[in-house]
């Protein structure tokens, strides 16, 4: 075990005295870019330069971040590098949309993740989490794939509430297929990098056709099945995320949502609803399992609340979520957001021409030395009381900001605190020995190799999940 004082660092790049050259650049960019960044990029407002072509800002100044994402807003779209990304069969999904398109798929699916509808996935979150801690008591002194692990429970979670006739397919299939896809889409290709057009087959994505046509025929699947339970039943009207996709509609033309958007949205649900949070709970359980005192203060806080009812319970879980939030402020899931500016514009004190690709790297920002108190250090007592307020909504970005933020933020936070809280409770983690956790960006940040740890049962008398109260 690491330090358990306030004094962890958990593993990540040393920042490079200076930039790489051209050919090393791209090297690693196509391996790991967490590897790339400088020490300019953690002490500047903003850092012009990058890949050989193109012009990109790295951009780390809140007040200019405030002004890409929300102020100005109109002159900064989605640019190629996160088009390439989300055109891996995201396209015309939630995610990549833009205009009118947009606002009918996020007006669609904001019912669904109303304050009131995440309150009511609790009770599965939590029949989940105990099912999750029965599987893992069967592995006791074993070592497990925790990353492996955490995907399935999400995987189950996502198919008792946002998809409440289920995936069609076993949760393993799904998390071999999504390692595939991340594999795949993560790398950045010298085509891209050099500006070739996208009409140009990559030859990385040859392996990914075969499992985007796998995510194809389950999606049309859930769609079939859904048209003919609904053709059958005339009483039968499930409030999930397929119900109002089939349902959305252009307020003003009546329009209705194309098959290809429906298809891209809940691949977007599927690939995003669990990846993020899965890679959350991961981060969190290994910082927490290297902290003695963090550990016990989840395991305190878990035995009392979770004594109460069920409602609330996330709520009341308030030092198992520092944890998860400092976790997501370590190693943040989304690696960039990358904005085109259409026009002319001053940022952080730089002009910034047309076509110059603003990019807001929340790794960057969340461990900025300009920003955060000992930012490569293990703290989650930064999100606590008063201290948490004073973080500037645009220097923490673990799901974005703005109109285009996370719509799923609060059911993963939600998600994530019962499903930490209920592992803690119940376990000693171990990290498995001679294993060096590594943290790897491929589209999101995960653990290079999973997370093998030691699983031993928790042998105190208050142990278990069984305790919760359903109100």
């Amino acid at each position: 075990m690491l330090d358990s004082a306030p004094e962890l660092r958990p593993p990540a790049p040393v920042p490079r005295s200076k930039s790489l050259g051209p050919f090393a650049l791209l090297r690693v960019l196509a391996t790991n870019p967490l590897e790339a960044w400088t020490d300019a990029h953690f002490e500047e407002p903003i850092v012009i330069g990058g890949p050989p072509i193109g012009r990109f800002a790295v951009l780390s100044e809140p007040a200019a971040i405030r002004r890409v994402l929300l102020e100005n807003a109109r002159n900064y779209k989605k640019d190629w590098l996160q088009r390439r990304v989300l055109s891996a069969g995201l396209t015309n999904g939630l995610l990549s949309a833009e205009g009118s398109r947009w606002r009918i798929q996020r007006h669609a699916l904001a019912p669904l993740f109303s304050p009131r509808m995440v309150a009511n996935f609790s009770a599965v979150m939590a029949e989940e989490a105990r099912l999750m801690v029965e599987r893992l008591s069967w592995h006791e002194g074993e070592t497990i794939d925790l990353v492996a692990e955490v995907t399935r429970v999400t995987l189950e979670i996502l198919a008792r509430t946002i998809f409440s006739d289920g995936l069609g397919r076993s949760p393993e299939e799904f998390r071999t297929w999504m390692k595939d896809y991340f594999e795949t889409i993560g790398r950045i290709d010298l085509f891209d990098i050099l500006g070739i057009p996208e009409t140009v087959p990559r030859p990385g994505h040859w392996k990914m056709r075969k499992t985007l046509r796998l995510f194809e025929e389950a999606i049309d699947s859930i769609i079939s099945d859904r048209r003919r339970r609904l053709a059958e039943d005339s009483g039968y009207a499930p409030r999930d995320i397929l119900a109002l996709l089939l349902m959305a509609k252009a307020p003003d033309s009546g329009a209705t949502l194309s098959e290809s958007e429906i298809r891209a949205n809940i691949l977007t649900f599927i690939v995003a609803g669990h990846e993020t949070t899965a890679n959350a709970i991961a981060w969190s359980l290994f910082l927490s399992s290297q902290s003695a005192e963090w550990q016990k203060r989840i395991r305190m806080e878990a035995d009392r609340e979770f004594e109460g009812d069920i409602n609330g319970l996330s709520e009341r879980l308030v030092e198992t979520r520092a944890v998860i939030n400092e976790a997501l402020r370590l190693y943040p899931p989304i690696s960039a957001i990358s904005r085109a500016a259409l026009g002319p514009d001053e940022l952080a004190g730089h002009a910034i021409k047309r076509g110059t690709v603003v990019v807001i790297a929340p790794y960057v920002l969340h461990r900025h030395r300009m920003l955060w108190t000992r930012p490569d250090y293990f703290d989650p007592s930064r999100f606590l009381d008063d201290t948490r307020e004073k973080i500037d909504r645009f220097s923490y970005l673990p799901f974005g900001a703005g109109p285009r933020s996370c719509i799923g933020a609060a059911f993963a936070l939600q998600e994530a605190s019962i499903v930490l809280a209920t592992i803690v409770r119940n376990f000693e983690l171990e990290l498995a020995e001679g294993y060096s956790v590594w943290p790897v960006q491929k589209v999101t940040l995960r653990p290079r190799g999973g997370l093998p740890m030691i699983v031993k049962k928790r042998r105190q008398s208050r142990q278990g999940t069984m305790g919760v109260k359903r109100g």
